[in-house]
């Protein structure tokens, strides 16, 4: 039986979320999250965030804290920027620190675990999260790095419950983030909205507000509420004008409304200043992958040649991508390299799906039940399931089929009218197949 978060007073309950670079999320009490910058901006934040502290170990050198600090800076700037070589100047920073300061060194070791989760090594996560926990128990970033590892591992109830000490001991953002994350990926999206809420209400500073309307926003999404997730997104950019994933539910919500031109140019500013594999996948699916959205598939495949070419983690939505309009066969490539690593429900699903693509079904469906492991109310999990259950003959396909649409009848613009028209030809069949009978 799974244990669950305790709801009482400020607690709620688990986990962290992903996407190519892991994102973060917001800040603990140990590091609070930095106001956020206009859009546009961003990047010279970060950059000045990284002088900065550049500037406190030439000034201290032999500050063991201040190269940690700096560390965090550059793992930032990696997240933001997507340069995944910052995160060798982070381990350079770490290793100063450590050179300083070998024993004890809280900051370093939570850094060192930032970084081993970033680039999707999440055992390393994990251990450097259990030494953080262990040198100091009562210190939230430890738990964060740790519950952030442990989910991607695929063991939630070990991120539960590093989640539970966190909001034990800082029931703010950073914890109720996760805790919203995991409750909808148990399968209480109505729990998940009031830790997410919470969220909202304590947050510090104007990105951790953003972030934290723009995850309500996908919670109401999620269940097919298209005029509650608006509200949402629009406070995130309210919070932070122009942000990303704000930005990304708008065009959605415009796709939904019928103004497919606004959704496609929203999603082109967007994917200008910050070219997640998620929002040019969106894009390209909303654009029927045709001449208006050449462009964000050109970046999708310069993304999965550059990562063939040099390795690394893999973000699902890119492998996704790559099933879907491109050669399936490198989509399972990819996804089995990064099975190796993470045993994620979105990694097995996006694992499951690029087999179904590859014309691997009875290898597929396993891996679409283990995506449904914790009862995440999860529409393309269900389609995806759904379809391959449904190419194999099994009787549960077109139930899976329909929960998808229940769940969320805008969950794709690209698969949702396909799991409609699968499930038109299945009553047609049954249809004749009445008529042949009498």
């Amino acid at each position: 039986m799974r244990r669950p978060i305790s709801v009482a007073g400020a607690a709620v309950a688990v986990a962290g979320c992903v996407a190519g670079l892991l994102y973060l999320g917001p800040g603990t009490d140990d590091h609070p999250a930095a106001a956020a910058p206009q859009a546009g901006a961003v990047p010279d934040a970060v950059s000045l965030a990284v002088a900065t502290a550049r500037k406190r170990t030439e000034r201290y050198p032999d500050d063991p804290t201040g190269w940690s600090g700096l560390a965090r800076a550059e793992v930032e700037q990696a997240r933001v920027t997507l340069d995944a070589g910052r995160l060798d100047a982070a381990d350079e920073a770490l290793r100063r620190s450590l050179a300083l300061k070998r024993e004890d060194n809280y900051a370093a070791v939570t850094g060192q675990g930032l970084v081993a989760n970033a680039r999707h090594e999440f055992a390393d996560g994990r251990k450097f999260g259990l030494s953080a926990t262990r040198m100091a128990p009562d210190r939230a970033d430890g738990y964060a790095v740790l519950a952030d590892a442990e989910i991607q591992l695929g063991d939630y109830p070990a991120a539960r419950s590093a989640v539970q000490r966190l909001l034990d001991i800082a029931p703010a953002g950073a914890a109720y983030s996760r805790a919203a994350y995991d409750l909808e990926t148990d399968g209480r999206p109505k729990d998940a909205a009031i830790a997410i809420q919470r969220a909202v209400d304590s947050a510090s500073t104007a990105e951790e507000r953003a972030f934290a309307e723009a995850r309500s926003g996908d919670l109401a999404w999620s269940s097919g509420a298209v005029d509650r997730a608006e509200r949402h997104y629009r406070r995130a950019v309210d919070a932070v004008p122009g942000h990303p994933f704000g930005e990304a539910g708008l065009a959605r919500v415009y796709a939904v409304r019928g103004d497919t031109a606004k959704a496609l140019e929203t999603y082109r500013r967007l994917v200008a200043r910050t070219p997640l594999p998620q929002f040019l996948a969106e894009a390209v699916e909303l654009g029927g992958g045709g001449d208006r959205v050449r462009g964000e598939k050109a970046a999708l495949d310069a993304q999965v040649w550059l990562l063939r070419a040099s390795g690394g983690p893999v973000d699902p939505h890119l492998a996704l991508y790559v099933a879907d309009h491109g050669d399936p066969q490198v989509a399972v490539e990819l996804m089995r390299g990064e099975w190796k690593r993470a045993r994620s429900v979105i990694v097995a699903d996006a694992l499951g799906w690029a087999l179904h693509r590859a014309g691997r079904d009875a290898e597929a469906v396993g891996y679409a039940r283990k995506a449904a492991r914790t009862g995440w109310g999860n529409a393309l999990f269900r389609y995806h399931r759904g379809a391959i259950e449904h190419s194999l003959g099994l009787p549960d396909g077109d139930r899976h089929l329909r929960e998808a649409l229940a769940l969320n009848p805008h969950f794709s613009p690209y698969h949702a009218p396909l799991a409609t028209r699968m499930l038109k030809q299945k009553a047609q069949q049954k249809a004749q197949q009445k008529i042949q009978q009498n």
